[in-house]
């Protein structure tokens, strides 16, 4: 058990503290996603307020969620491109070499990514009462077990990316191309009733849609206008652990594949 848990410990330490020693990756996950916030969600202002809700129900609290789902999204995706660095620097094929299952290398990369992305979701909690939501400790408690299985599962996800890729420019480039749709259609900036009928099927196959309804799950009451007619949390929660179980399992196999090379 020991020759499992100390590689995923050691990789895991190595993450956390190799962000936190990073100020701008720390500085720019951060700052992006309240840029985001900010400037849509006043920009909004009152123009939009779902079904049934209050007269004082503004879009900043609207688009609350979405924003702690959009830095969850940039810190676990991200993390990951110390897979491609590793490969250059000849750690990873140290790791590889090291007599370690390689089902450890994955754990430790995503429990640390999803680690560092609740963290900085909690930091950004701290400004709920500006958005207008009043949360209590058991809310921030559930919201932070959202944030990170999600994480969880998208540290998964830029983990099957990274693995055969090239250049940390490759990555981008293939990453911008899944994460600003994969979030956009999540309904962090609209819901799914008002979207046109295709769109609304293809946010409701989009995973982050059902981590966006469990953080609101989190935030709100089961009465509250936001949640009519949408899945429970344990639905959410379940379907979640679903999906970063089978992005785990991938990313071991792919594991114990020859890595991509650089050119």
């Amino acid at each position: 058990m020991n020759h499992y848990f100390l590689p995923t410990w050691t990789l895991f330490q190595r993450e956390v503290v190799r962000f936190l020693r990073q100020r701008n990756r720390v500085i720019g996950a951060i700052a992006t996603p309240l840029m985001f916030w900010f400037l849509i969600g006043s920009g909004m202002g009152r123009s939009f307020r779902p079904s049934g809700a209050s007269a004082d129900f503004t879009y900043l609290e609207y688009f609350f969620p979405g924003t702690i789902l959009l830095m969850i999204l940039f810190t676990s995706i991200f993390s990951t491109i110390s897979i491609i660095e590793d490969r250059r620097e000849g750690f990873l094929q140290a790791v590889l070499a090291a007599p370690v299952t390689r089902g450890s290398i994955v754990l430790g990369k995503v429990l640390g990514g999803a680690t560092l992305a609740t963290l900085q979701g909690l930091a950004l909690c701290l400004l709920a009462h500006v958005a207008g939501l009043s949360v209590s400790v058991e809310a921030i408690a559930m919201a932070a077990m959202v944030m990170f299985i999600t994480g969880c599962a998208l540290t998964g996800l830029g983990y099957l990316v990274a693995w055969p890729m090239q250049s940390v420019q490759g990555f981008h480039a293939i990453m911008n191309l899944f994460l600003m749709p994969l979030w956009l259609l999540s309904g962090a900036l609209f819901p799914a009733s008002g979207a046109a009928p295709w769109l609304g099927v293809v946010m409701k196959i989009n995973p982050l849609y059902y981590g966006l309804i469990a953080l609101r799950h989190a935030f709100y009451p089961i009465d509250h206008p936001l949640l009519a007619g949408q899945p429970g949390m344990r639905f959410c929660l379940m379907l979640l652990i679903g999906v970063t179980t089978v992005l785990v399992l991938i990313n071991i196999q792919l594991t114990r594949q020859k890595p991509g090379r650089n050119p």
